[in-house]
């Protein structure tokens, strides 16, 4: 018992961090890579090995998947991307741990995994082709802030480059970059950074930001579509948009905290407030002047204002708002900053106090592999809601000659009965799945079906005109009507999911 002791709180070597860190950030994707989940645009992607990231304004996404798999496309390859972006992950980790902690020991490792162990990033990684890139580009913005170099043009372009490679594998990881450069606020006050070395770091932070914007701006911003980069309308109320996408925004972080979640995060907001209170009294304690420490005390407070506001950040400027969970990349940053102040009220009681923080981490370990399980039952749903619709336009040959067949989605809570109870005690999961419809038309061409095509108009025969005929097939599921050459798929409004008891 002595020996784990001594293990768990003796310093680490960069070897030992590695490992740790390695094996840390495998767990969190294991559910995903055993799920193997083709989720929402993998299977269009896959069906043509298609890319169009460039007209998104990631380039570099593009570029990854040319580069991964010797092609001009980007054919299917899953797990494999993922894979690396996880070891990847581990790496900058790794140095993120020994950027923070001179002498890190386990309690400091556990304080920098939410960036990895955040829940919202599982919708990110839930995407075989999207998931790797996205987690690139978190893993690029986390170097940017570690790099360090003994000239002063290489720390300024270098650490510019990566966030230009950044945006241009995921713009929102931009939210990450902002974040922890205010966690480098906070640090500097912890670590009682002299006064004239402030200014060089927030100047130099600032530099290598619009430096690296002015990159992307000229590399992968051009080929972005002009309908991406719509931003709110400042003529009609811009505050008032802003402050809706922020009480949505909340609203749906707001799902996590259910059940035995609200008591963890409870006591990892208890331990961040000491540790708030350590860190004030430090500020208090500078031998500057009054003016100077009040300028230090106001960074650190709007520091955490700001790292509040960049659970989403830019996504909420966007005209388009997307209220998606992989907007909320910025969640782990949020973490971190309360894993980071709870380390500092914990360690000084105890040196083994810090390892509390394994708790709320093992929390978000134990909603990965929930969430794993429930792309495993969204797996089995739509594998025989496939096999059926397929089997009904299979046997019918007007529809299997039909010129097309319009299939007309109908999105509803409602469509997995079987991850009812899963959903009952952990909302947030369905918030994550996000595959709310029954069907989509790119699943058909996997049973050989290759003339379904999603309908797109409205007031078009599938609204207006099948009504006067009967259905050619009906399940509880969905109605298909043939009306001359052209198919309809109308599907039904699902029942409420009632509690099950056996």
């Amino acid at each position: 018992m002595g020996r784990f002791s001594d293990t768990i709180t003796r310093e680490l070597g960069r070897r030992q961090v590695g490992w740790f860190f390695l094996l840390a950030t495998f767990a969190y994707v294991v559910p995903l890579v055993l799920a193997d989940y083709p989720y929402i645009d993998d299977n269009w992607r896959s069906l043509s090995a298609g890319m169009a990231w460039a007209e998104q304004g990631r380039l570099f996404a593009e570029l990854f998947y040319n580069v991964l798999t010797f092609t001009g496309a980007a054919p299917n390859i899953f797990p494999l991307p993922l894979l690396i972006a996880t070891l990847a992950m581990a790496w900058a980790l790794t140095s993120l741990t020994f950027h923070y902690f001179r002498q890190p020991t386990m309690a400091c490792c556990l304080v920098l995994l939410p960036l990895w162990y955040n829940p919202f990033l599982l919708q990110n990684l839930s995407y075989q082709y999207d998931g790797a890139p996205m987690a690139l580009s978190l893993v690029t913005m986390i170097f940017a802030i570690t790099y360090r170099h003994p000239s002063r043009n290489m720390q300024w372009l270098v650490p510019s480059f990566l966030i230009a490679l950044a945006l241009g594998l995921y713009q929102i990881s931009l939210n990450v970059f902002l974040g922890l450069c205010c966690l480098e606020l906070l640090r500097a006050a912890n670590d009682r950074l002299p006064w004239p070395q402030w200014g060089a770091l927030i100047g130099g932070k600032l530099a290598q930001l619009v430096l690296g914007g002015l990159i992307y701006a000229v590399t992968a911003y051009p080929f972005m579509g002009n309908d991406r980069a719509l931003f709110v309308q400042w003529s009609a109320h811009p505050l008032l948009q802003i402050d809706i996408n922020i009480a949505r925004v909340l609203e749906k972080v707001l799902l996590l905290f259910h059940g035995g979640f609200i008591w963890v995060f409870a006591g990892l907001l208890l331990c961040a407030l000491v540790g708030a209170v350590r860190l004030g009294s430090r500020v208090i304690e500078r031998k500057e002047g009054g003016a100077k420490r009040l300028l230090i005390g106001l960074s650190c407070l709007l520091s955490v204002a700001v790292v509040t506001l960049l659970v989403s950040g830019v996504a909420l400027f966007f005209r388009d708002f997307n209220e998606g969970a992989r907007t909320l990349m910025g969640f782990g940053v949020l973490l971190v900053l309360l894993f980071y102040l709870g380390y500092l009220g914990l360690a000084p009681l105890h040196e083994r106090l810090p390892l509390l923080l394994l708790v709320p981490l093992l929390a978000m370990l134990s909603l990965s592999f929930a969430y794993g399980r429930v792309l495993t039952v969204q797996k089995t749903f739509h594998a025989n809601a496939l096999y059926n619709l397929g089997r009904d336009i299979d046997s019918h040959p007007a529809l299997r000659q039909a010129k097309r067949i319009y299939l007309s989605v109908t999105y509803s809570d409602h469509w997995l009965p079987a991850a009812a109870g899963s959903f009952r005690q952990l909302p947030v999961l369905h918030y994550l799945l996000n595959t709310d419809y029954y069907m989509l038309a790119e699943n058909l061409p996997k049973v050989g079906i290759t003339n379904v095509i999603l309908e797109r108009e409205r007031r078009n025969a599938t609204h207006v005109g099948y009504q006067q005929f009967p259905p050619l097939v009906e399940t509880p599921s969905y109605r298909i009507y043939l009306i001359g050459d052209y198919g309809f798929i109308v599907m039904k409004e699902p029942a409420p999911i009632k509690a099950l008891r056996w």
